[in-house]
């Protein structure tokens, strides 16, 4: 519903058994409250048309990291025009 709702033009992923997670290497420990908590680490992971992984940002700060992102996806937009 919600790829739907946003007309988002791609695949969603929901890892309800942190599944990737663990595989990404994003699970963390962290201290919250002054409590040891398990948490997941705040990261990006970008998949190219090829299935593979393009680019990765990892322990990021939400300002400015959109554009990011996009700069990377017309980089790699740019490339498969060129190939």
């Amino acid at each position: 519903e919600f790829k739907e709702k946003l007309e988002l033009p791609f695949e969603l992923i929901a890892d309800t058994e942190e599944k990737m997670c663990h595989m990404f290497g994003v699970v963390k420990n962290k201290i919250m409250y002054g409590k040891k908590v398990k948490g997941i680490e705040r990261s990006t992971f970008l998949v190219g048309p090829d299935g593979l992984l393009a680019a990765e940002w990892r322990g990021l700060k939400v300002p400015g990291h959109v554009d990011d992102v996009l700069k990377a996806v017309k980089s790699i937009k740019a490339l498969k025009k060129a190939a």
